[in-house]
């Protein structure tokens, strides 16, 4: 009898069980739909005609496909180049990663003297506000001729102390044992970081590599203070510039957010597993 009423218990708690998870994923599902909504009615407000997109009651589906709006944003507004110098930016921000790796690989395995005080000097930075250091940064740039430059713009993003954390972090991981054995065989210490360090790490770096992306692509404040010419600024610039220049031309508007946050879904979609992992071993290791 006992038995029979604690295996009706167990099948009443599944059951419950099952049924809550129904609940909660129906009510997530809906609420995520919820959100996207105005995601979806942008991107597709973008291949509407202006009065499409003035319309009461507004439509969700264009009832005319036009990609006016995105010549116009390339061939008015210089779009391309702001592509161009976003992208650049973005590159030389995969480049610092490789400067970060080697600045967390020896804070991990190397042991020089202050190693430990440095390290907890890098991780201060932290605690720092970015608009803090921009005036300092600037007058070291300007004593440097460097500003409305496309290396002034680049230059203080090639280091940050996050992505050198998360390196020590997870190097610190790897046996020291693993690298003696190629030091013995006579391997030099590049070659050990090369072929041995960097291809272990391959998961950190992805992750480090999807942050530098989002972080470059949406770079906005710093080319903004630091160049003076058009020429040298950013996706993020321009669509502060249209904003400016056609506020009342929400097709115009609505193309170039699309074309601004599109790539950055796309890819926090597509790679969100790895962005995940990356704060669970912020917080683990």
């Amino acid at each position: 009898m006992n038995s029979t009423t604690a295996s009706s218990a167990k099948v009443g708690s599944n059951v419950t069980h099952k049924w809550f998870q129904w609940i909660a994923g129906t009510l997530l599902t809906i609420g995520g739909i919820i959100f996207m909504v105005p995601f979806i009615w942008m991107a597709l407000s973008s291949f509407k005609l202006e009065k499409e997109v003035l319309q009461i009651p507004p439509t969700l589906w264009p009832n005319e496909f036009t990609l006016d709006n995105f010549k116009y944003l390339f061939n008015n507004m210089n779009f391309g180049v702001y592509l161009k110098n976003t992208l650049i930016i973005v590159l030389c921000s995969f480049c610092g990663l490789f400067l970060n790796a080697m600045a967390g690989y020896g804070f991990a395995k190397y042991r020089f003297k202050g190693r430990d005080s440095l390290f907890i000097l890098v991780l201060a930075t932290m605690m720092i506000p970015g608009q803090v250091t921009m005036i300092p940064v600037y007058l070291i740039l300007n004593s440097m001729d460097l500003t409305n430059t496309m290396l002034g713009i680049v230059l203080p993003g090639l280091a940050g102390a996050f992505s050198i954390f998360l390196f020590r972090q997870f190097m610190s991981t790897i046996p020291s044992e693993l690298l003696e054995a190629p030091r013995i065989d006579g391997a030099s210490e590049l070659r050990i970081f090369l072929q041995i360090v960097l291809p272990i790490s391959k998961s950190i770096i992805a992750v480090q590599a999807i942050l530098a992306f989002i972080g470059g692509w949406n770079s906005f404040l710093w080319p903004l203070i630091i160049a003076n010419d058009e020429s040298l600024y950013t996706l993020s610039v321009g669509l502060s510039l249209l904003k400016g220049q056609y506020g009342g031309n929400y097709a115009l508007q609505m193309a170039g957010a699309t074309f601004m946050v599109v790539p950055v879904m796309a890819i926090f979609i597509y790679f969100q597993k790895h962005i995940i992992d990356n704060f669970t071993i912020s917080g683990i290791k």
